[in-house]
């Protein structure tokens, strides 16, 4: 027998993307608002812009932020607990995407101009993909321990690439390699494979030391890659149905075991 819902069960189960009507389109819709919203941000940083493009970004603005906040009224409205909500990094998330509201509250307010950075957050909301996240949670978990042990590797392979380039650059650049610590930088852009011109060395000894660097670098990105991908393989494949009864059991009691 199929579970009843109610109303604040069907808008919870809409916005996760498992309504039984629509399938995934409410969530669909509101991944296309939040590309059409950096779209918008990135349009709107350019300059020499007419008066006609201004209209059109600001209108758009406009439907956007109205379809964030009714985003956001809902999720509240159908929360099982509306403060938790709130307070949770999803609703932050949500709560910080609409903050530029207040701008056409107080259209002159400097400070509060500042919220359009707020905008970025929108996001973040790409992420609220709750299978892939559990997914991903299992290959962290399955192999966290290696990742521990690996992210200690890494901080003393940094300390020590950051002692040898001191070793071999500190005479030949001093205001670049004159400390460990302003090595550090080197150390960090050669072993995470992106290298920056502006910092590089000149020695014979330094150079062979940054080749030697770079193979390292190879395996600080290729492990931590490897170990995800694996833990992924082997996560398993979460019930859809499984997921759907979670969001509608979750305002039902729990019945002891003494209940009929």
């Amino acid at each position: 027998m199929a579970i009843e819902m109610d109303k604040k069960q069907r808008v919870a189960l809409a916005l996760e993307g498992f309504d039984p009507r629509y399938g995934k389109l409410p969530l669909a819709c509101l991944h296309v608002a939040i590309v059409l919203s950096a779209f918008t941000i990135t349009l709107q940083s350019m300059p020499g812009k007419d008066s006609l493009t201004v209209q059109i970004l600001t209108g758009l603005e406009v439907i956007l932020l109205a379809i964030f906040c009714a985003e956001f009224l809902l999720r509240l409205w159908s929360a099982e607990s509306r403060l938790g909500y709130i307070f949770s990094f999803w609703g932050l998330i949500d709560l910080l995407s609409i903050l530029p509201a207040l701008l056409f509250l107080f259209p002159n307010s400097e400070v509060l101009r500042t919220l359009r950075l707020m905008r970025i957050f929108r996001l973040l909301k790409l992420l609220r993909m709750r299978r892939a996240i559990l997914r991903l949670e299992h290959a962290l978990s399955s192999n966290r321990e290696e990742m521990i042990l690996f992210g200690v590797l890494a901080a003393i392979t940094l300390f020590l690439a950051a002692v040898g380039i001191y070793h071999f650059e500190k005479d030949a650049q001093p205001e670049i390699f004159g400390s460990i610590p302003q090595s550090a930088w080197w150390a960090i852009a050669t072993l995470t494979t992106v290298g920056y011109g502006d910092v590089y060395p000149v020695t014979t000894g330094g150079r062979i030391f940054t080749a030697i660097t770079l193979l390292i670098g190879l395996g600080i990105v290729a492990i931590p890659a490897g170990l995800i991908t694996s833990g992924l393989l082997n996560a398993p494949e979460e019930d859809p149905d499984d997921l759907e009864n979670d969001l509608i059991n979750r305002d039902k009691p729990e019945t002891t075991n003494g209940e009929n």
